[in-house]
């Protein structure tokens, strides 16, 4: 995964590239969302992120339950730039799915990868911005290790803890999300 420090930088170098990958990177990063959450899975064609699924109103993003790891709906608070990307495409038709391929309408998991890789010069992982997410959470700031978790959909293992926590923590974590994008946009809004 990329180093925390480096983050900012690494997002500013993304936003000067063009292209439905590089947003789709972005968001995704925005997001600490999965691959197959945000573009979909070839594989077994499965859609990625559409317009239906976004409230622009409440500022949220409702991944169903059938693209989820867990299959457990979850709702993710969209930072400013994270609903910007996806006005870009409020005109879509709302099963349409926002990050195609150039051929296909649900690109391959190399989609983000090749930009990441070679067009950028990374060797990271897509799914390593979850872990610098994490790390970030953890080292820079005071958010409770569930509200990252929670961001992370991951799986409360703890039974007894998993039945009590009922509640998604939506305005708790939209705070933690928009300091995320604080300070992963820091280099990038001084352009803006």
């Amino acid at each position: 995964s990329l180093p925390i420090k480096e983050l900012p930088n690494f997002i500013y170098e993304l936003r000067k590239k063009d292209g439905i990958a590089a947003l789709a990177l972005e968001f995704t990063i925005l997001t600490a969302a999965r691959t197959n959450e945000v573009i979909g899975d070839k594989r077994i064609n499965k859609k990625g992120v559409t317009i239906k699924e976004i409230d622009f109103k409440k500022k949220v993003w409702t991944v169903p339950s059938s693209r989820m790891k867990n299959n457990k709906t979850h709702i993710v608070p969209l930072c400013n730039r994270a609903l910007a990307i996806m006005l870009k495409f409020s005109h879509y038709k709302p099963d349409e799915q926002i990050f195609k391929g150039q051929k296909t309408e649900i690109p391959s998991d190399q989609f983000m990868t090749s930009l990441l890789r070679r067009r950028m010069g990374y060797n990271y992982h897509v799914h390593g911005f979850r872990s610098t997410f994490k790390d970030w959470a953890r080292e820079q700031t005071d958010f409770s290790d569930e509200l990252s978790e929670i961001a992370l959909s991951h799986i409360n293992n703890d039974a007894t803890r998993a039945a009590y926590a009922r509640s998604s923590l939506v305005d708790k974590r939209r705070e933690m999300m928009d300091r995320w994008s604080a300070f992963c946009l820091s280099l990038s809004d001084k352009d803006d």
